[in-house]
Parts: structure tokens; sequence; C-alpha cells
């Protein structure tokens, strides 16, 4: 008779798939390669690095997208005092008047047909077209202003100083056929400097940036 085959069991524990591997010992497909201090000190310190260049650049981009948000928002307001006042068959006129350390803007409607001013205002006589705003309440950080030494935007000198231009009143008036007041109305951010023009013929609004590196003003 053929004599019987016999298997250890070192033999069989050897030979069976899957059995676990010796704790510490590398299984299939795992690398024993890591990374030293040094190696992750200088990665630290170069994410640090490069996160301090790119903040200035980030928080400026951020203030100029604010102040132009600013600049939009005016204009807006202006095109649809325009449109009111032509609907209305009435003048129509967006008064901008110092309030602490800024101003505060409302629009107001012509209600005894002598045009918007300031006494018939104050005495109630041309009622407000909705409420008083103030541009930091919507925009962080802008306000209406100027920097110093800028040109101004219709070439008559420095624009320092007050940054509504729009005669003693401080009105933007538009007529019931289309024509406005002239003037200009400054809007600034920490770095960003905006302008919004009226033009008295034709009642339209356009937008303006100052651009420092050509030292003029660029419409937007």
């Amino acid at each position: 008779m053929p004599r019987p085959i016999t298997i250890s069991r070192r033999s069989a524990e050897t030979a069976r798939p899957g059995r676990p591997t010796r704790p510490g010992s590398p299984s299939l497909g795992e690398t024993s390669a890591g990374y030293s201090l040094v190696e992750l000190l200088f990665v630290l310190g170069l994410v640090v690095t490069v996160s301090g260049m790119a903040a200035p650049q980030l928080l400026s981009g951020l203030d100029d997208y604010r102040t132009a948000g600013a600049a939009r928002y005016i204009s807006a307001r202006m095109q649809r005092a325009r449109m009111d006042a032509v609907m209305r068959s009435s003048e129509v006129a967006i008064q901008f008047t110092p309030a602490g350390n800024g101003y505060r803007y409302a629009a107001y409607r012509d209600g005894n047909h002598n045009g918007v001013r300031t006494r018939d205002i104050q005495s109630g006589a041309d009622p407000p077209v909705g409420s008083a705003e103030r541009l930091p309440d919507h925009f962080a950080a802008v306000d209406f202003g100027v920097q110093a030494g800028l040109p101004a935007v219709d070439g008559g000198g420095l624009a320092g100083g007050d940054p509504i231009r729009l005669g003693a009143s401080n009105l933007a008036s538009f007529s019931s056929n289309g024509t406005a007041t002239a003037g200009s109305v400054y809007i600034r951010g920490r770095h960003a400097q905006y302008v919004v023009r009226i033009f008295g013929t034709t009642g339209k609004v356009r937008i303006l940036k100052f651009d420092r590196a050509a030292n003029q003003w660029k419409p937007l």
C-alpha cells in the first residue's frame, strides 16, 4: 500500500491563503516611506509665504469689487430717478446731505410744481420717494469721498474736498423731459476710487474709475 501523505501544521499555515502577517511587517503594496520634520517645516513655511503674498492682492480686489458695486448702485438710483421724473411728468431729485462722517441720500418728487428745492423738502412740500440710505449700510468700508491728490474728472484741478459736486444744494435733479443737473459724485473705498458723472443735457449717467498706473480716469 502507498504511504499516506502527511502535511505538517507549520506547512499548512504557510500554504493557507490570506494568513495574517506578523506584527510590524509591511503588507503587500505598503511602503515604509514617510516625511521628515525638516520636510514638513519646509512645506509649512512655503504655504505661509504664499498666503502672505496673496492676501494683500485679495483684500485689494475685494475693496475694488465693493467700491465698483457702490458706484453702480448710485448710478442705478439716479437712472431710476430720471425714469420716475419722465413717468410722473414731474421733477424728481436725489439729495445728498452730510451725516456724521459720511453722507445719506434720498429721492424726492416735486410736490408743488416749482422744482425740488431744499426748503420744500424741509417743509414737506416735496415728499420723499422711498427712504433715506447710507452707502456703508450696503457696502462695507465704502462711502462718498475722494482721495487726496487726484485730478478732478472734469479736468478742473484737484478733486479733493467735497465729494458731492452738484451745486450748493447737493441735489441731482431730473426733469420730466429727461434733462438733469450736471455734476459728479465721488465714491471711495479703502484703496479704490470711482466717480458717477451726470450729463445735464441728456440726463445720462456714466461711471469712471481712477487708474493710478495711468494717472487718469477711465470709463468702467
